[in-house]
């Protein structure tokens, strides 16, 4: 490593308390988890959304919600600052968002998707990003509900990636692209 270079101190990574995120303003992404099986993938997807200071996420069918351990275990305290609804139906959660005039966007491998790296062509103000089950990805249903779908380029053999990292992925180019007032 350089000379000089040296990681930063928590004091200087001006870390925000609960209160000070609670009451910031969000950047208008809404993360919609449909049927999500493992939670640690719950808990890593609570912990990505705090850190890009995500409005909410929306928890639908059997994924699991806060609190339990296996989702603290990766979550890191996120699920405290990271606002959260429990929906029954990915179809309620969809309505919901649409009520915020938030546009729904499946993340899926799909014919006619947009690829990730043109998102900053989707014109809309607040996005709400659909992440399906581990194995079956978004349910058709659902995909039929939203404006579209949002496809990551993949390269490799396996054209698959766990929902936590693809997570990350979406979210950093959605924030990159759209910037919502951030510099």
């Amino acid at each position: 490593m350089e000379e000089g270079v040296r990681k930063l101190s928590m004091d200087e990574l001006n870390r925000k308390s609960v209160d000070e995120f609670r009451q910031s303003e969000k950047i208008p992404v809404i993360i919609v988890l449909e049927n999500i099986r493992s939670m640690h993938n719950v808990g890593s997807v609570f912990r990505t959304a705090d850190a890009f200071l995500i409005e909410a996420i929306y928890i639908c069918g059997y994924t699991a919600q806060p609190p339990r351990k296996e989702i603290d275990k990766t979550a890191l305290g996120a699920t405290e600052t990271v606002s959260w609804k429990y929906f029954a139906t990915t179809r309620e959660a969809l309505e919901a968002l649409r009520n915020k005039e938030y546009k729904p966007y499946a993340i899926e491998q799909a014919d006619k998707s947009i690829s990730l790296q043109n998102i900053g062509e989707v014109e809309v103000k607040k996005i709400g990003l659909v992440f399906g089950n581990e194995v079956a990805g978004v349910e058709a249903d659902t995909k039929a509900l939203c404006q579209g779908c949002i496809e990551i380029p993949q390269f490799g053999m396996k054209h698959s990636l766990n929902i936590s990292v693809a997570t990350g992925i979406v979210l950093w180019e959605v924030v990159r692209n759209k910037m919502f007032g951030i510099k």
